[in-house]
């Protein structure tokens, strides 16, 4: 599989397969593709693979795409302005990513659930009880909000991130709550009552936009529904 991301803050990647090559998305990721691509859908599995999905906020089923009787070419775009970035995933190279972040991959990378092993950190952490795990072999397309900034974490290092900016992380680190210091701090200085602390070693993928954020400064601007 060969691919060529274009498109600026509202990317697309395309990607040109040889003969029996597949590409696994969730449902609506497809935007253009050759004719000879060949759909199919399925649970991805066991009924277990399928069910973590759906508590991870994705698709039940995936749409398998394999170019049939020759070379094809197939394209996903983004849902959201923003970048798509490669990962590549093997051995040992578990990624754990936010929840919308899966875009497409080749059929080697499967995709299940990941729980975070403390409760507080799902309930305060900003990423959400609930995240996703990228395993097997081959390479997976993630959606970043806004433009991707990255670390590499060395054993024990931590950094800070606030709610909503933590895009993907090796699956080597761990994340766990930060409580803002000081109740002025915490109650006027708009920035939360917790933060998520991520200490290494591994490799840590941010974004500069998050949704969540954008919903929340466009919603001032809304209409509010009238009374009745």
């Amino acid at each position: 599989m060969q691919y060529e991301i274009k498109g600026g803050n509202l990317p697309v990647v395309i990607c040109r397969l040889e003969n029996g090559e597949s590409m696994i998305t969730e449902r609506g990721s497809m935007s253009w593709m050759s004719p000879n691509m060949e759909m199919r859908t399925s649970g991805g599995g066991s009924l277990g693979r399928a069910f973590g999905r759906l508590m991870s906020g994705e698709a039940i089923f995936q749409n398998i795409y394999t170019a049939r009787g020759g070379n094809g070419m197939i394209a996903f775009s983004s849902s959201f302005p923003g970048s798509i970035r490669p990962v590549q995933i093997g051995p040992g190279q578990d990624l754990i990513v936010q929840k919308s972040a899966f875009l497409a991959s080749e059929e080697g990378v499967e995709l299940s659930v990941f729980f975070n092993k403390k409760l507080g950190t799902g309930f305060f952490g900003g990423e959400g009880f609930i995240m996703q795990r990228l395993s097997g072999q081959g390479t997976a397309f993630l959606e970043i909000d806004g433009s991707a900034v990255e670390y590499e974490l060395s054993a024990g290092q931590q950094i800070v991130v606030d709610t909503g900016f933590l895009a993907a992380m090796s699956s080597t680190c761990t994340m766990e709550i930060s409580q803002v210091k000081g109740v002025k701090n915490a109650l006027f200085g708009g920035e939360g009552l917790f933060n998520t602390l991520v200490t290494g070693p591994g490799h840590l993928i941010l974004q500069t936009m998050p949704v969540s954020d954008v919903a929340k400064t466009l919603s001032a601007f809304m209409p509010s529904p009238r009374q009745s």
